[in-house]
């Protein structure tokens, strides 16, 4: 191509600020043509700012020709930009947004793509990364595939390459870890210091190790805890009979063994829910010296920072989140019976309301996401705890089912349920289960050692160093 050097001088304006750009551009691929912002493409394509910073003729030009993609990727790529979230339900679709992906470097696409994978589409996206050279993509189907190994390995070996094989087979999988309730160490003295451990599940010896101690002033007691990028995050909690907030939060990495202390929010808090995403926690609701709070702050990992972003629509406590292709939900309940599920929209700093869910005498305790699918977990009639029902909603669809049978608080409990691939796991005290959720129905595919302490614990997945994978 021809090189011009004479850029406009406003141009690294323009292109710090792409929304101020109102110019339209002309992408042709193959005989069909789209007439898109030119901001928009800018703002989200590496490709398009590596093009329109060259200084090329093309800057100047308003139509563009790429003769590497296919018109449907560029859609869905497209489509993402927009705020979409496109359903890519055959393997064209999955590849060639991979192939739109890898070539434009859309990072919106990229993320969009990890999101949706799932036991049906692992292998078309771990090989089709590798392909194309998406490097992120392609790291995270392994660790999924990783994750199910069990079931995918005679396939994996029979329809991938040796080298893709390897690399699976060299990663570690997810491990299931809990750590109960425990207060924060009075006057840095070690209280009942045997059970202020968190432990993982050994599926070998079906044992629960341990895997560190709490810091002294930690407490995860009515504290957040949550695990974002194998990073484990207790936030707050209390200590004492008359709940005094612990003005202290901790992260900890397997990888080094080491806990290390963060900034707490900006808001003290107790009995809220905390969730890791794109790069920041969310502390939604929860209380402070007894009262109800609808606030919510973020914290910026990178900077060790919080800062408050938009309130719930009303005041809650210990309210149920979750993750479900790369959204946040939470339910909260209105009285009479009524259980709603709200969804938080980070970039547009909003809490929009999804659904609605009314059952007699019950609310939701817990929420779950696997694939587009939330299962809301409540308690049965008559706050009946030893009966858990599930119903389930629909992302996509947007309709409700509701699970046949119940499920016996008394055998797992499913307040306490993580996903991992197509399973949940649940514990107690008496057991630890796994289920194999297989559309409307939740069966059980194993069961294991229960979880050696008494009270409230918190469970999520990590990826353990060598030494103590599983």
């Amino acid at each position: 191509m021809e090189v011009n050097y004479d850029v406009p001088v406003d141009f690294e304006r323009r292109l710090s600020n792409p929304a101020s750009s109102s110019a339209k551009l002309t992408v042709v691929i193959g005989d069909t043509s789209f007439l898109e912002e030119k901001g928009l493409l800018v703002q989200s394509c590496e490709y398009f700012q590596a093009l329109y910073r060259s200084g090329m003729k093309e800057c100047y030009q308003e139509k563009i020709h790429l003769e590497c993609l296919q018109a449907r990727g560029f859609l869905i790529a497209l489509a993402i930009l927009r705020g979409e979230q496109p359903i890519l339900d055959t393997s064209d679709d999955i590849v060639e947004a991979i192939e739109c992906a890898a070539f434009l470097q859309v990072s919106p696409l990229t993320k969009h793509l990890i999101n949706i994978i799932d036991s049906d589409n692992c292998l078309l996206m771990y090989h089709t990364a590798a392909t194309y050279g998406l490097m992120e993509l392609y790291h995270k189907a392994a660790q999924f595939i990783r994750d199910m190994y069990s079931d995918f390995e005679l396939e994996v070996r029979r329809t991938l390459s040796p080298e893709l094989v390897s690399y699976v087979e060299s990663l570690t999988p997810c491990t299931f870890a809990a750590v109960g309730a425990h207060v924060a160490c009075a006057d840095n003295k070690t209280v009942h210091a045997a059970s202020r451990t968190i432990c993982y599940l050994d599926d070998n010896s079906d044992s629960w190790d341990i895997l560190t101690d709490l810091p002294l002033e930690a407490s995860s007691s009515l504290a957040g805890v949550t695990v974002l990028d194998n990073i484990l995050y207790i936030v707050g909690g209390v200590h004492g009979a008359d709940k005094e907030v612990v003005d202290a939060s901790f992260c900890f990495d397997v990888t080094t063994n080491s806990w290390t202390k963060i900034a707490s929010p900006n808001q003290l808090r107790y009995n809220f829910s905390l969730t890791g995403h794109d790069g920041r926690l969310y502390a939604i609701g929860g209380e402070c010296d007894r009262v109800a709070m609808s606030s919510v702050e973020s914290y910026n990992i990178e900077k060790n920072t919080w800062g408050f972003v938009a309130h719930l629509p009303r005041p809650g406590t210990g309210v149920a989140c979750t993750k479900a292709i790369g959204r946040i939900f939470v339910c909260l309940w209105r009285p009479m019976e009524t259980t709603e599920i709200f969804e938080y929209i980070p970039n547009k700093d909003t809490w929009q309301l999804l659904t609605t869910l009314i059952r007699k005498q019950s609310y939701g305790h817990c929420m779950v996401g696997h694939r587009d699918n939330l299962y809301i977990i409540r308690n049965g009639p008559s706050a009946d705890f030893l009966r858990c029902l599930m119903e389930c909603y629909n992302l996509t669809t947007g309709q409700w089912t509701s699970l046949p049978g119940h499920y016996a608080n008394s055998k797992g409990s499913l307040f306490t349920a993580v996903v991992s691939g197509d399973s949940v796991l649940t514990l107690n005290r008496s057991m630890t289960l796994e289920y194999v959720v297989d559309g409307n129905t939740w069966k059980t595919r194993r069961q294991m050692k229960g979880f050696p302490r008494s009270g409230s614990v918190w469970t999520f997945l990590l990826r353990l160093p060598s030494k103590k994978t599983v």
